[in-house]
């Protein structure tokens, strides 16, 4: 029998995002330490695929030794009462706005129902979590083939994991769980440390644009820049003026140093950058966007280079505590990270 050789892989169209999704961080990514622990089930498609950051694909003629090769989590066809579920550590403890349900690809495979329940734990052993009180916060929702389910959460609280159930078997291509970090301010307390990292609670609350690569919380990522795509890159501006994304700080912080990585942006990075800053109570992130354009200078305007770590202290001026800050690019290009270096301390 001649072998059949694997057809071009097809992607899934991204998902239409509404403002409350494009303005989170989608907590269950594995780039913020975010760990598929457990499953019921995942004969046809390990669960760990679940949370890959990348589109899902579907590759015509590729099949593994259990059945056709799927790019989620897909186990078997039960045959018994229950349903499949899997145990999902978030990369960051965080209040979740709502989900993104993938069935990209799957057709006749997909579940017909989804639930998740959260949970708060120091551990992420199998036995504790399964001990541990667990809330639901998303009902059972109907779910359809090749699709993004776009849902809401109505807790308010933050979590730590995830359980999440299938009715009663299928595949779910990838899970976004959107949302917002949570500072631990009596931990970073009076540590250096990157006072806008997402892992430490930062948080992008507002841009002007991102026409091209991720939106502005992409500078707050872990590690350098995977290519082009990973950073924040605006369109090329036709008209006066210049770009900018106010951050939030994930714990009020004295900045000590900065560093500006335009990693892979050579033919588009920024000509120069400046930062100001503020320390607020109250407001919207409306309100406190409006305000920022008129904060003090926390660095004044750099010359910015292609595909290079900038690091600046001596430039930074000493402003005290701060708990926002405005990043402008003149007059557009690509970022890839920003670090502000500095002590936490307590609210």
């Amino acid at each position: 029998m001649a072998s059949h050789t694997p057809g071009a892989p097809v992607f899934a169209a991204p998902a239409q995002l509404p403002d409350w999704a494009l303005r989170s961080i989608d907590l269950a990514n594995p780039r913020l330490g975010a760990q598929a622990l457990a499953t019921s089930d995942d004969f046809f498609a390990e669960v760990a695929r679940m949370l890959n950051p990348e589109p899902a694909q579907f590759v015509p003629g590729k099949f593994d030794t259990n059945g056709k090769w799927m790019d989620g989590w897909e186990s078997r066809r039960k045959r018994v009462a229950g349903h499949d579920w899997a145990l999902i550590k978030l990369g960051v403890k965080g209040v979740i706005r709502g989900f993104d349900i993938d069935t990209s690809h799957f057709t006749g495979n997909y579940p017909p129902a989804v639930s998740i329940e959260a949970c708060v734990s120091d551990s992420d052993a199998v036995d504790a979590l399964q001990a541990a009180v667990w809330s639901e916060i998303l009902p059972a929702t109907p779910c359809g083939p090749n699709s993004h389910h776009i849902v809401e959460c109505a807790s308010s609280e933050a979590w730590t994991h995830l359980r999440v159930n299938m009715y009663p078997d299928g595949g779910i291509a990838r899970l976004r769980v959107y949302g917002r970090p949570v500072a631990r301010p009596s931990a970073l307390a009076g540590a250096t440390v990157d006072l806008i990292a997402m892992e430490n609670g930062g948080r992008a609350i507002s841009w002007n644009d991102a026409s091209f690569g991720s939106s502005g919380s992409a500078l707050l990522l872990p590690g350098r820049g995977l290519n082009m795509g990973d950073g924040w890159e605006t369109r090329r501006r036709r008209e006066p003026g210049n770009d900018w994304c106010v951050i939030a700080l994930g714990v009020p912080g004295t900045v000590e140093k900065i560093e500006v990585d335009t990693a892979h942006f050579k033919g588009n990075f920024p000509d120069g950058c400046s930062l100001q800053a503020a320390y607020v109570n109250g407001g919207t992130d409306g309100s406190i966007t409006t305000q920022s354009m008129f904060w003090q200078t926390l660095l004044p305007l750099q010359t910015l280079e292609m595909d290079a770590i900038h690091t600046f202290s001596d430039e930074v001026v000493k402003l005290g505590p701060i708990t926002h800050v405005r990043f402008n690019i003149f007059p557009d290009g690509g970022v890839s990270r920003l670090r502000l270096w500095g002590k936490a301390e307590s609210k």
